[in-house]
């Protein structure tokens, strides 16, 4: 199996929260709650090393509470390189009631100073040059701490790219604009996240079409675009793909993004089939969906899930009524 590094550079407690209904401004009593080591890159790691693969996890967490991260860590099995920086690491809540809706409230993260992105940096530009422990894959993910702007993870991008890595990015808002101009090996946002960068909303399947075509023509290697129960969209030279999940009823989407990613990821270090690549991913999300967490290929009835879910080449469809 492969190598893989996850950079999460403002990883979080997840504080779940669940309850009847939350009613602002009275006491409300949950009905469950639980605190876990979170963050994109740190769940795209989970599913990695379930998966078979060697993954090494960094980024930056707070000296102050790390216990969380340090035995989640220990019992994933993965090495552990975050550096440490003085506090605590940001703590996001999610409330979820019974009718579906979900509230979250996030910290904004640590205040990384400039000396320990220059430790990080470091450490990668050594970790490039080792043969030995050099990764397959970098996967950037998450949302930027107080302290890191867009341009600064673009040039780590760059950077990477540079000495022959290949990079992943995943993030939202002026940072997914950024990162798409540093041209990373693979994208994968959402439909609302990109609309912005496509200057229209991606509220169709022609339009979101266009948009990972464009992404593509940016010079992003594997272009992929979430869009919920209506699919996912991966255009690479691979051709262009189609994947919608199959129907399951839904418990929380946290997760669910992180594990298409690593589920794409993994599929393309295996040297699988486009079909097969595209197919086990949307199928490992939509798992993921049916509870707190991100997807199991071990569930017992994932391969019914494999089954249900429908993959059709685009680039070799009929143009009529090829997305329906």
């Amino acid at each position: 199996m492969a190598h893989v590094l996850t950079l999460s550079l403002n990883p979080a407690l997840d504080l779940a929260i669940r309850l009847p209904r939350l009613v602002p401004g009275e006491v409300n009593r949950t009905r469950e709650s639980h605190l876990e080591a979170a963050g994109k890159g740190v769940n795209v790691a989970r599913v990695l090393v379930t998966l078979g693969h060697q993954v090494t996890v960094s980024g930056f967490l707070g000296d102050t509470n790390d216990g969380l991260f340090v035995r989640a860590f220990e019992a994933l099995g993965a090495e552990d390189a975050f550096i440490r920086v003085p506090g605590e690491t940001r703590i996001n809540a999610k409330v979820a009631e019974d009718d579906g809706r979900v509230t979250d409230i996030n910290g904004s993260g640590l205040a990384i100073p400039a000396e320990a992105w220059s430790r990080l940096v470091d450490w990668l530009d050594e970790l490039a040059k080792d043969t030995a422990r050099r990764p397959d894959a970098v996967i950037i993910a998450g949302s930027l701490p107080p302290g890191i702007t867009a341009e600064t993870q673009a040039g780590l991008i760059r950077r990477l790219r540079e000495q022959g890595m290949p990079v992943w990015a995943d993030t939202s808002g002026p940072a997914l604009s950024a990162a798409i101009e540093a041209r990373p090996t693979a994208v994968k946002p959402n439909e609302h996240e990109l609309a912005d960068w496509a200057g229209e909303p991606l509220d169709s399947d022609d339009r979101r079409l266009a948009a990972a075509y464009r992404l593509h023509a940016a010079g992003i290697e594997e272009a992929l675009i979430s869009a919920g129960a209506s699919g996912v969209l991966w255009v690479s030279q691979r051709g262009a793909w189609l994947a919608t999940p199959p129907t399951v009823t839904v418990e929380s989407t946290v997760g669910a993004g992180d594990t298409l990613v690593a589920g794409l990821l993994h599929g393309i270090l295996q040297n699988e089939t486009p079909e097969r690549i595209l197919s086990f991913a949307t199928a490992l999300s939509a798992e993921s969906v049916r509870h707190v967490g991100v997807g199991d290929a071990q569930a017992a009835d994932f391969t019914q899930l494999l089954q249900q879910t429908r993959v059709l080449r685009l680039d070799e469809a009929s143009t009529t009524g090829a997305l329906t």
